[in-house]
């Protein structure tokens, strides 16, 4: 990252993409991620398969990406349970007004929000939704909630929306998130 003053060496970043549009920038995030020194590892939810194939992940990230509990090998060693391990910070990008309610009231029911909440390194949330779904009170209070309890919020931003609609709920963009996290 030409310019940039994040340094991530070291660290094992965990990226889970969550099912919206946005979920095609997540794939630039891990390349930015890399370029910043950071290992990634990538998990999808169901939904983000709708968006952003599993092979992309692969291919920017070098490594196996999961996209569910029930991959037979991968949990015949519980291999969620050593991703949540493995990871130094878990970033949910882009993290959806589901997930988001999830994460808040401690649901696992995926492989995203499970690793989420049997890890314990440090989590931050980049959502991304409609304006509307971002200005719900219920959303709002979501995101207090997990603050609260000490996670990093970054984005999202204001502008263009993919409905042809404008306002707050555009995914941050990737050199934004990066520059976010702490070295």
């Amino acid at each position: 990252m030409a310019g940039a003053s994040t340094s991530l060496h070291g660290q094992r970043i965990l990226l889970c993409v969550c099912g919206g549009i946005a979920a095609y920038k997540a794939a630039e995030l891990v390349r930015r991620l890399r370029d910043a020194g950071a290992q990634v590892r990538v998990a999808m939810t169901d939904s983000a398969l709708h968006f952003v194939s599993a092979a992309t992940f692969q291919a920017v990230s070098g490594e196996p990406v999961r996209t569910t509990l029930w991959d037979p090998g991968a949990e015949a060693a519980m291999g969620h349970i050593e991703l949540a391990r493995w990871a130094t910070r878990v970033v949910v990008a882009p993290a959806t007004a589901n997930t988001l309610a999830k994460l808040a009231h401690g649901f696992a029911d995926n492989l995203v929000t499970t690793l989420c909440l049997a890890t314990t390194a440090p989590l931050t949330v980049c959502p991304a939704m409609n304006h509307r779904m971002w200005l719900h009170p219920a959303t709002q209070a979501n995101l207090a909630l997990l603050r609260e309890r000490g996670a990093q919020v970054v984005g999202p931003e204001d502008g263009p929306l993919a409905e042809g609609e404008s306002g707050p709920g555009r995914l941050a963009e990737p050199t934004a998130i990066v520059a976010a996290l702490p070295a």
